[in-house]
């Protein structure tokens, strides 16, 4: 029997989860008689998991030295992938996807296990490699993965740490950043340069002239490239801005809805339990309604018998 609220806690999460919610209803009204409130609004706020999230459950809870090699592989990739190291990486590649697959298969077996039943069940085995994976690339999911109180499936889009590139556009004649970062501003006239060559025809050749329309283009197409870039990102960020509102009112609408699914069930666990209590009420009012038959038909017979043996009394007696 669980002894503390952490051994109530893993015992919920471990089970499988159409106990999830009788279960937790048990616990909150064993707390509330206990008198700890605080325990009580600990285990409300405990969601059901998926049923595969409960496998992911079931691998951390029961094997925690194979997640924590998990973690452990998910670390070198991060780090060959950061060192850029070709081989490295690919050979990690090769271990993930045999580390992953293993447990895909320690989950199903810990599964079958507990309830043999499940051998003829098609259990959601991708989810939970996409759980997995998912673990390898996020370090917070590798340590939601690890608490073992998992109550829905995660999956990435991509592997690995993806850099934020820096745009920027490339000529024939690259300046360095600095200049670079100052190309827009007119850069003051030097008044020793023509002190210092006067001789110089103050009017450029054609060749000179070329290269300088050809400059003067090129910082146009700079400046104009910036501020194209410019404009997208504002766009871009305006549009991350509104999903991530939408992200963030879709999870609240989850909530919301796994929330009443919850109560419901809650709701359906105590029907069926008074459904139970009333099918047990109407079995012993049966039994006392067919004694009360046996009686009254007893009763019957015997009036029958005393009115018979009354009017054998009344022929027996002489006339008068």
């Amino acid at each position: 029997m669980p002894t503390s609220t952490e051994d109530v806690i893993r015992a919920l999460y471990e089970a499988p989860p159409d106990g999830f919610v009788a279960g937790r209803a048990a616990a909150i009204a064993e707390a509330k008689r206990a008198g700890d409130k605080e325990t009580a609004k600990r285990l409300a706020a405990l969601r059901k998991p998926t049923v595969a999230a409960w496998l992911v459950n079931l691998l951390a809870l029961r094997r925690p030295e194979l997640i924590d090699e998990l973690v452990e592989l998910s670390t070198a990739l991060r780090s060959a992938q950061r060192s850029l190291q070709g081989e490295q990486l690919r050979e990690l590649s090769t271990q993930r996807r045999q580390v992953v697959s293993a447990l895909v298969n320690a989950a199903q077996k810990l599964a079958v296990e507990d309830d043999p039943g499940l051998r003829s069940v098609k259990l959601p085995m991708a989810e939970v490699e996409a759980t997995l994976t998912a673990a390898l690339a996020e370090p917070d999911i590798a340590e939601q993965v690890r608490s073992g109180r998992l109550v829905k499936a995660a999956t990435y889009a991509g592997f690995g740490e993806v850099p934020r590139p820096r745009l920027r556009l490339v000529t024939a004649d690259e300046p360095d950043e600095q200049e670079e970062d100052d190309e827009d501003e007119e850069a003051p006239p030097n008044p020793f340069a023509v002190a210092a060559e006067p001789e110089r025809s103050a009017r450029p050749t054609a060749l000179e002239e070329r290269k300088r329309r050809a400059a003067e283009k090129a910082r146009q197409e700079r400046a104009e490239r910036r501020r194209e870039l410019k404009r997208r990102l504002t766009s871009a960020r305006a549009a991350e801005a509104k999903t991530r509102t939408r992200l963030e009112r879709a999870e609240a609408a989850e909530q919301e809805a796994a929330h009443a699914v919850d109560e419901i069930e809650e709701q359906l666990a105590e029907l069926e339990r008074q459904r139970i209590v009333a099918q047990a009420e109407v079995s012993r009012r049966k039994l006392a309604r067919r004694s009360a038959e046996r009686d009254a038909s007893a009763a019957r017979r015997e009036v029958g018998d005393v009115e018979a043996a009354l009017e054998d009394l009344d022929a027996d007696e002489p006339d008068q």
